[in-house]
């Protein structure tokens, strides 16, 4: 028909169905065609018309039908089918796409992994088996094939994780088009071990490591709740200091006169007496040795210089306190205190 036959897609799905694809645009300038197709040889051909077709924009772009021979002839026809535009006939087995492999299964030893899958009941001697891979550090998939049905590699680290896929791959001196299945299902294996994902690339554990691990992880957190506890109790004695309770320190106000202070008091009158009396004895005792190291001072001076001394209460029998004494200096006497000379004349006094 003149068109250029480059523009038509053959697919053979496995020897069982053709798909014929054309441009419509580009080759029949948006023309609505019509497809007829045959697998009968010599000059009596029985035409077949498309009942399946493929549509581009409401427009007719391919046909799929069964595959019935090993030679195929097909003819695009205008919309009414009168007129040919374009007719080829081909070897329908050199279009062949095979089907994804079937029941693969991976076999592992030490570094190398094979990969083998069942072997096709036709047409074995012309497919390969190709095996792709990579770990999560890889950009791009690593690729090996061998003849059907087994294929392999070597060199897989036990510590990674690997995504693996194949698919079968028609050999070109078989094709004229080097087609390949889709891939089978990705799976993931980690030193021989299928997992769901490469996502979680997390070691299997021993159940004792597991147990073990859990045990030292709760007994690092009670060590690290008692030391926070611990420093909290520190924190909160220093900040808010506890308020001492008095009936501890005066047991015998609250548990005998049942918290009567005037009570408690005139009862232990002799107690704060002994108790004032043992706190005013030192300072006496310092005022006597002042007075002392005083008249020492005074003898030094000279014969301006005078001492005045008085007995106190302690030469009386009775016991009773010292009585205030009134000394009036004669005039222009010079009176030492605490190292200073006092010059004292008949209007001053001295109380002791």
């Amino acid at each position: 028909g003149g068109k250029d036959a480059t523009n038509i897609t053959i697919i053979n799905f496995n020897n069982e169905k053709m798909q014929i694809t054309w441009p419509t645009r580009e080759v029949f300038s948006n023309e609505n065609v019509s497809f007829f197709y045959t697998f009968e040889e010599g000059k009596h051909k029985v035409w077949k018309p498309c009942t399946t077709y493929l549509l581009d924009q409401d427009y007719n772009s391919g046909c799929l039908f069964k595959t019935e021979g090993p030679t195929l002839t097909i003819s695009i026809r205008s919309s009414n089918g009168s007129k040919e535009l374009f007719s080829k006939t081909f070897k329908a087995e050199f279009f062949i796409k095979p089907s994804p492999p079937e029941n693969v299964t991976f076999f592992w030893e030490e570094d190398t992994v094979t990969v083998r899958c069942n072997r096709p009941e036709r047409n074995a001697l012309c497919l390969g088996l190709e095996l792709q891979y990579k770990s999560k550090f890889d950009k791009e998939w690593q690729s090996r094939t061998s003849k059907c049905c087994s294929v392999g590699d070597q060199g897989f680290d036990p510590r990674k994780c690997y995504s693996f896929r194949v698919r079968l791959q028609r050999l070109k001196h078989c094709n004229v088009v080097t087609y390949s299945s889709d891939w089978e299902a990705e799976t993931f294996w980690m030193n021989g071990t299928l997992l769901d994902s490469c996502d979680d690339d997390i070691t299997p554990q021993p159940k004792p490591v597991i147990v073990l691990s859990c045990l030292l992880a709760v007994l690092l957190m009670m060590l690290i709740l008692l030391i926070l506890l611990c420093k909290w109790q520190r924190v909160h004695m220093s900040v808010l200091p506890a308020i001492p309770d008095p009936k501890y320190l005066f047991t015998d106000l609250f548990n005998d006169h049942n918290g009567n202070l005037q009570e408690w008091l005139d009862k232990n009158d002799h107690v704060v007496l002994q108790t004032k009396l043992e706190y005013e004895e030192p300072e006496s005792i310092t005022e006597a040795e002042s007075q002392q190291e005083d008249g020492k001072n005074s003898d030094k001076q000279g014969p301006l210089e005078k001492i005045f001394t008085f007995s106190g209460a302690a030469e009386n029998d009775d016991g009773k306190a010292a009585e205030i004494a009134c000394l009036l200096p004669a005039s222009n006497t010079v009176a030492p205190f605490a190292g200073f000379h006092i010059l004292m004349n008949d209007d001053m006094y001295v109380m002791l």
